[in-house]
């Protein structure tokens, strides 16, 4: 039987230049390398579990565009990956979001985002999602939606019985009501120190057990810190395991933490361990970001395959 996972989240087009260095406030910077890319967090999740889990995981994504050429761009590039994107639906209130992204030569970037017709998301209209969540394993959510939207879609996950996973992205504060509705809790570090109230930083080996046990404590069921070129930190109220990461010459980190979550979505789907689906997930990314761009980044499940079976 074909397992599912369903993404709820944004759609945007990326408009993405390479830069010698991100520019200072009143900087202008020449750059280079000028690429239109489909993005868009839910987007970037739901491309890689489809992309990843093609023959063994069906994935649905949920969403809001305009009425303009950037939208039908969007759909056809998750249509071929594999995905189901009848639930992506357009609205004449807004345009289709789109990001503007800054990538350094040393794959850092900066982003900044006009949400459009993903702000016109409405929790109103979350009920209609049910099949979406019917039959998932897994449902995936981001913040680049409304909150009281992504609050409304995690509650009527889990009465369809599907194990939901929150990306606390963009970072922001979060009610503990939100995050008692979540059963994987992926931050990254910045968005781990946000939640925290502490000061944002990279984040130790060793600092990661006390981050995830207060993040814990927050209310959701499990943690998995991402720790970039690190790897990943899982702790729950029973266990806690560190999978360490892969290293590799980095692009661009656009989509590396979307990739993450959708590879361990499909990964936790067809019933892998904990090790090995954190393992699996760790590649993905990994091997994203030695690419340009958001999911023209992502890797196929033979390329992961592949890059896991040459590090065996």
């Amino acid at each position: 039987m074909t397992k599912v996972v369903a993404v709820v989240g944004s759609l945007n087009m990326d408009f993405v230049v390479t830069v010698p260095r991100l520019p200072a406030p009143g900087e202008t910077v020449l750059g280079r390398d000028f690429q239109m890319i489909p993005g868009g967090k839910g987007a970037n999740q739901a491309c890689a579990a489809g992309k990843l889990g093609a023959g063994s995981v069906l994935t649905r994504m949920a969403g809001r565009v305009g009425y303009d050429l950037f939208a039908d761009h969007l759909k056809a590039s998750l249509a071929a990956a594999g995905v189901d994107v009848s639930a992506v639906h357009a609205t004449k209130s807004q345009p289709t979001g789109v990001a503007l992204i800054w990538v350094e030569e040393s794959g850092q970037n900066a982003i900044v985002v006009a949400s459009g017709a993903n702000h016109a998301f409405h929790a109103s209209e979350v009920e209609a999602l049910r099949p979406v969540f019917r039959g998932a394993a897994l449902a995936l959510f981001q913040l680049e939606t409304p909150l009281k939207t992504v609050e409304a879609a995690l509650a009527v996950a889990r009465e369809e019985g599907a194990r939901t996973m929150l990306d606390p992205a963009p970072a922001r504060p979060l009610p503990r009501e939100l995050l008692e509705r979540v059963d994987l809790l992926t931050p990254n570090e910045s968005e781990a120190c946000l939640l925290l109230g502490r000061a944002a930083g990279r984040l130790t080996s060793e600092e990661a057990p006390e981050v995830a046990a207060a993040l814990l404590a927050m209310g959701p069921g499990a943690v998995i810190l991402k720790l970039g070129e690190l790897g990943c930190y899982f702790a729950d109220a029973e266990r806690s395991l560190a999978s360490p990461g892969f290293a590799v010459e980095a692009r661009d980190t656009t989509a590396a933490g979307d990739t993450f979550n959708g590879a361990l979505a499909v990964a936790l789907a067809e019933g892998m361990a904990l090790e090995r689906a954190l393992e699996f997930a760790n590649a993905a990314a990994a091997l994203s970001v030695t690419r340009l761009g958001a999911q023209a980044s992502i890797p196929t499940r033979a390329e992961v395959n592949a890059f896991l079976a040459a590090r065996a």
